[in-house]
C-alpha cells in the first residue's frame, strides 16, 4: 500500500530532490547514462510526492519541474541512442579507494537485458581462489538474468607456478555447474594477454582497470561485505563503458 498524506511527504521529498540534484550534477559532468537513471528514479518519487501533498504552492512547483525533468530525461535518453547507433558511446566511472555499493550487478545491470545471450571475457588473472569466487559471481549474475546467456567465453593466462592443477579444477568444476544451467563456458589461454575487458552480443563493451578484481579483502568472515558486495569496500579502479554493432566473437 503506497503512503498519503504528510507522512508520505517527509519520508519521500528529501530523497526526491536529492536524487533530481544529483542528477543534474551527472548531467553536468556528461555522465548521462548515470544521469539518466537519476532523473528517472528521482521523477518518480516526486510523482508520488505531488500525489501525497496538500500543499498547493508545492503543487503548483513541482507540477512545472516535473515536466523540465522529464524533457531533459527523454533528451539525455536519445543522446544515448544516438551515440550507441553511431558507435560513438563512452561512458567513464570512477571507483574511488575503499569505495561501497559496486557490486557486479549495480555496475553491469544497466547493460544486461533479455537480449544478451553471449559474453566474452577478457582477464588475464583468473589464477587465485578469489579470482575464481569473483568469476563465479559473475557467472552467477548472468544466470539470474534477465539476460538469458548460453555461452561464455573466458579468455586468460596460465597460472605456470604450482597454482596450475588448481586453476584447471576450479574452472572445470564452473564449467560442469554451468552446464546444469544449460550454460556453456569456453575456457580459452594465452600468454600475451594484457587487457581486461567483458563483451555483450548487445554491443555493450565494459573495460575495468582491474578486471573483476576490484573488491577489497573482507576485514574477517563475519563481518559486513564478507557475502553482500555492495557492502563491500574497493580498490580505486576506472570503468569505462563503450558501445558498438559490431562485437568481436573470436
Amino acid at each position: 500500500m503506497s503512503q498519503a498524506g504528510p507522512g508520505a511527504v517527509a519520508a519521500l521529498e528529501p530523497p526526491a530532490v536529492a536524487t533530481l540534484k544529483r542528477a543534474v550534477e551527472l548531467d553536468s559532468a556528461s555522465r548521462f547514462q548515470e544521469s539518466l537513471v537519476c532523473y528517472q528514479e528521482g521523477i518518480d518519487l516526486l510523482l508520488q510526492v505531488l500525489k501525497a501533498t496538500k500543499d498547493e504552492t508545492k503543487k503548483a512547483h513541482y507540477r512545472q519541474k516535473i515536466p523540465e525533468y522529464m524533457k531533459r530525461a527523454e533528451a539525455i535518453k536519445k543522446h544515448i541512442e544516438k551515440e550507441r547507433e553511431d558507435g560513438k558511446y563512452h561512458q567513464q566511472i570512477k571507483i574511488e579507494e575503499n569505495s561501497t555499493g559496486f557490486s557486479y550487478e549495480k555496475v553491469f545491470q544497466d547493460y544486461l537485458n533479455e537480449t544478451v545471450t553471449e559474453v566474452w571475457v577478457e582477464d588475464p588473472y583468473i589464477r587465485h581462489v578469489h579470482q575464481f569466487y569473483n568469476f563465479l559471481r559473475f557467472c552467477e549474475m548472468l544466470v539470474k538474468g534477465p539476460c538469458r546467456v548460453k555461452t561464455i567465453h573466458l579468455l586468460t593466462s596460465y597460472d605456470e607456478g604450482s597454482g596450475k592443477s588448481q586453476q584447471t579444477s576450479s574452472l572445470e568444476e564452473i564449467k560442469q555447474s554451468l552446464k546444469n544451467y544449460g550454460v556453456t563456458l569456453n575456457v580459452s589461454f594465452s600468454s600475451s594477454i594484457h587487457d581486461r575487458e567483458i563483451r555483450f552480443n548487445n554491443g555493450w563493451m565494459i573495460k575495468i582497470g582491474r578486471g573483476l578484481d576490484y573488491f577489497k579483502k573482507p576485514q574477517g568472515r563475519f563481518c559486513l561485505g564478507y557475502c553482500d558486495f555492495d557492502l563491500r569496500p574497493c580498490h580505486e579502479t576506472t570503468v569505462d563503458v563503450f558501445h558498438t554493432k559490431h562485437t568481436k566473437k573470436t
